[in-house]
């Protein structure tokens, strides 16, 4: 009986260290996984960060083109804008006058489509 009780607590022993064993490669297993997910994150950050840096280096050497296209254009258009000015002030006496003679001088005559029924 004695011999029994003995190896009864040996097995006990035994189950308790198995389960301690087991205990430990658990928590082994959930820490290797949350330094994994760290280490991944971490990764993921770095990645992140260089291609943000690259965006920007990307941006800041077209940047200076499109300023300079915006500058080519903005002269251009006030070069065509003071064109029309011009032209609008050298022609403005002259379309009043056509207008005002238009409006009158009238003389009256058939319409050119009305001759050619009639005629």
């Amino acid at each position: 009986a004695g011999q029994q009780s003995q190896s009864i607590q040996t097995l006990l022993e035994a189950e308790k260290e198995a389960a301690k064993v087991v205990q430990q490669a658990r928590q082994y297993r959930v820490q290797r996984l949350k330094d994994a997910r760290s280490e991944a994150a971490k990764e993921i950050e770095e990645y992140k960060k260089s291609k943000e840096a690259e965006f920007k280096a990307f941006e800041a050497s077209h940047a200076g083109n499109t300023q300079a296209v915006q500058a080519a254009i903005d002269r251009e258009t006030e070069a065509k804008q003071q064109e029309i000015r011009t032209q609008y002030e050298a022609n403005k006496d002259k379309v009043v006058k056509k207008l005002l003679d238009r409006v009158v001088l009238v003389k009256p005559e058939l319409h050119r489509n009305l001759r050619k029924v009639v005629a």
